[in-house]
Order: structure tokens, then sequence, then C-alpha cells
């Protein structure tokens, strides 16, 4: 089973912002790969869901973690909307959720999924595990009841 050029192409974009945006925090990339009108359909707390709320959220990661990484474990499409499984790595040196610099490495897993349009993403919807990250921090959440 082949995929389509249309696939290829779309997964290379997505490659390209995780590999040189949110790893190298090569901003001049971010505006090559994000479309004006992006929308995220799961922004993360307190985070607008345009493409300026993005940008917010990979710099303050990177402030947080400046060796902030992925390792992608597969990739796959259906026509331009890209299904990205990977697992970000990083060393906390910076405040992140209100946490200050504990210097622990850090990794956690994510589920994206990118739609692209004329070589841009223009929409995002996501699941990262935010609950164990902020655990390997330092922070006990207690449930409720």
């Amino acid at each position: 089973m082949t995929r389509s050029a249309e696939s290829e192409a779309a997964i290379a974009v997505v490659r390209r912002n995780t590999e040189e945006v949110q790893g190298k925090g090569n901003f001049a990339v971010f505006d090559e790969v994000f479309s004006e009108d992006f929308l995220d359909h799961t922004p993360q707390p307190n985070m607008v869901p345009d493409k300026e709320g993005v940008r917010g959220l990979y710099a303050g990661l990177r402030k947080a973690f400046p060796d902030f990484h992925a390792v992608i474990h597969w990739q796959t499409a259906d026509g331009n909307l890209v299904t990205t499984f990977k697992t970000y790595y990083g060393t906390h040196k910076g405040t992140f959720l209100g946490i200050e610099p504990t210097g622990k490495t850090i990794q956690f897993e994510t589920v994206d999924a990118m739609r692209v349009v004329d070589g841009k993403i223009t929409e995002h919807w996501g699941v990262a595990n935010l609950y164990s990250l902020v655990g390997q921090l330092g922070l006990q959440l207690q449930p409720k009841g």
C-alpha cells in the first residue's frame, strides 16, 4: 500500500514543524508552515485557538524546556490529514504552568492530527499526556471527592 503524493507532502510539512519549530525553535519556519487562518480545535488551557496562540505555546515550551524536542514514533495520513504519535523530551529550566524550574528531565506522549492545505497547517486536534508531565515536575494532583 502506498501513500498518495498529497499525504506524503502533508507528512513532510508536519514533520518539519515537529523537528524544526518545536525541536529547534526556528520560528521563521513556523511562519512558513502555519496558515494565517489556522484553527486549533483542542487548544491548551488559557491559549487562544489560532496561529498566535500556537506560537505562544511553542515559545513557552521552549522557554521552560530549552532542549525541548520530540521523537516521532509513527505518522500516517488520510489525504491531507496527518496523525502523529510522538514523545516529547526536555529539561525543566524555566517556569511552566506556574511550576518553578526543577532541573528535572521530562517526557510525555502526544497524539496529534493536523490538516495541511497548500503546504500550510490549517487545523489541529490533539491529546497530550500533561498529567504525566506535571507529575514528573513534582506537582501532586489530588482526585476530587
